[in-house]
């Protein structure tokens, strides 16, 4: 049942609250564009969220055209074809529905639509973000997972075919004009995919929250994005229907991603060296090595873990640091097991022989670099045997 619409900023407009989605022609002709281009995955298709987005849409009038081919980490590929799509069919707007997949691969639509040339061309590890200049197409974002946050951030995560890798795209042209949040979205996520996208934002908060550069808003914001999901994760999974913990989820994914402007660690690089190599989809990726890489890092996290642990409502009276911080692990961990994360990575597909492959891609991957507690190429593989 619809509710209370709220309305705030923080970095870009956010609506949120269930039946959001009821005033999307409202939002679309608020910024300015009349007929957009919505960019989804081909199972997305088939889900009431799709059927109320094209519901909305019809009964307002309103001309679209879709893109439904965004692979699970989106490709290269997919973007040209999307680029496509939208001259094709002279779109002048951008809705990104689903997961984390479908507004990344619209964000960067908005870009070679605007530059033409190929996505790889963007690369920030290559300084393609300079050539990223305004106005780009506009776009709104329409999350119906709880995980990446996408939705308020200014990167998108593409996978290169030929390189077998994946590169990041950034701006903050990039950033969706609006983030459209409705719970009532994602009461049609599996419990399995609520599970792992809700341990992929508590791995951006944690990650968050340990980078060692000073930035007191992203950890309070992390903080508060860890309580969330402390209370309300696990009844998402088991209680699909439940529209407050839902809502709650989709909160502590936004904030994740707005944490994780101090950057990210070591869980990541192992994460998309995983999607790249052995297809684990990203969240259950993070999921399975958040465990690791937070004892790997506890010597150096024990003032941030034992904050961790409070979050979970542990009480750390009369516990030394160290002891706080085993306790937040052990939380940690228990939650993933509540809600059916596989423990090891040989339970999701991951042969043995990747390994080393693994390793060489996950330290070619930025993220380590800012990890609280440096890594080395060994390190890395360490931590894959530690969870393989």
């Amino acid at each position: 049942m619809a509710g209370k619409i709220s309305q705030f900023s923080f970095p870009n407009t956010i609506y949120f609250g269930a039946g959001a989605i009821d005033n999307l022609p409202e939002y679309i002709k608020d910024i300015g564009f009349s007929k957009p281009l919505v960019v989804t995955d081909p199972g997305m298709l088939k889900t009431d969220a799709f059927s109320k987005v094209e519901e909305v849409l019809k009964a307002a009038q309103m001309d679209y055209a879709v893109f439904s081919d965004v692979n699970p980490n989106p490709l290269d590929s997919d973007i040209d074809k999307a680029v496509a799509v939208f001259k094709t069919k002279s779109c002048d707007g951008l809705i990104g529905l689903g997961g984390g997949s479908a507004l990344d691969a619209a964000k960067v639509v908005q870009v070679l639509a605007a530059h033409g040339g190929r996505v790889n061309d963007y690369d920030i590890a290559k300084g393609g973000n300079r050539d990223i200049t305004g106005p780009l197409a506009q776009c709104i974002a329409v999350p119906t997972t709880a995980g990446t946050g996408s939705e308020v951030g200014s990167c998108s995560v593409i996978t290169s075919v030929a390189e077998n890798r994946k590169f990041m795209v950034c701006s903050p042209l990039l950033r969706p004009a609006i983030a459209l949040l409705d719970p009532e979205l994602t009461i049609g996520l599996p419990p399995n995919l609520t599970a792992g996208t809700g341990m992929d934002a508590f791995t951006h908060c944690v990650e968050a929250l340990v980078v060692k550069d000073f930035h007191p808003m992203c950890d309070a914001i992390a903080l508060k994005g860890i309580e969330f999901i402390a209370q309300s994760l696990e009844t998402a999974v088991k209680e699909p229907e439940n529209v407050e913990a839902r809502g709650n989820m989709m909160l502590a994914a936004m904030m994740g991603a707005v944490a994780f402007m101090k950057d990210l660690g070591t869980a990541h690089s192992l994460s998309h060296s995983l999607s790249a190599v052995s297809h684990v989809p990203h969240g259950l990726a993070n999921a399975i090595c958040i465990v690791p890489v937070m004892k790997y890092n506890k010597t150096v996290c024990l003032d941030e873990y034992t904050k961790v642990a409070a979050a979970f409502g542990i009480n750390t009276f009369n516990m030394t640091k160290e002891e706080a911080a085993d306790k937040a692990i052990e939380a940690v961990a228990d939650l993933n097991r509540r809600i059916g994360i596989p423990e090891r990575l040989s339970d999701v597909g991951v042969k043995e022989e990747h390994l080393e492959e693994l390793a060489d891609k996950a330290f070619m991957d930025g993220c380590h670099g800012t990890n609280p507690r440096a890594c080395t190429r060994e390190d890395l593989m360490a931590l894959y045997k530690e969870v393989f």
